[in-house]
């Protein structure tokens, strides 16, 4: 387990999306795993996740359906850390990492990415955006 590897949830009202995140010795961010998930299957993915790269650390952003998600990690995984953080502009930063790992092609290369909205739900990656803001911080 690399002390570095954190778990981020973007929750919503219906979907959440998940990132597992490490930090590297060199200090970039790279994301292991990753999933847009119905809210109830939050906890059966955080032990898919877990197998993946054990982590002990969740970070939660505190927008619509945390307080939900919140209250079901706290029953389930008791003593696992969780901290919750603003999640202010993480969807335009989502739309940047998304078009990151799934590059555009053509006319859409040279058309901002924050302007142009992926063909599937990137709520993964709104929560790779709040890893990042923890990580890069630490």
């Amino acid at each position: 387990m690399s002390p570095k590897t954190v778990l981020a949830i973007d929750p919503g009202t219906a979907k959440c999306g998940m990132a597992l995140v490490r930090r590297d010795e060199n200090g970039k961010v790279q994301l292991l795993w990753n999933d847009v998930v119905p809210i109830d299957a939050v906890l059966v993915k955080m032990h898919e996740a877990y197998i993946v790269d054990e982590f002990h650390l969740v970070i939660l952003g505190d927008s619509t359906g945390s307080k939900q998600v919140k209250a079901a990690i706290r029953k389930q995984f008791s003593s696992m850390g969780l901290l919750v953080i603003d999640e202010t502009n993480t969807t335009m930063h989502a739309r940047e990492r998304y078009w990151e790992h799934h590059p555009r092609k053509g006319w859409r290369k040279f058309w901002p990415a924050t302007l142009q909205v992926p063909p599937v739900p990137y709520d993964d990656f709104a929560a790779m955006v709040l890893a990042e803001r923890v990580l890069i911080e630490s």
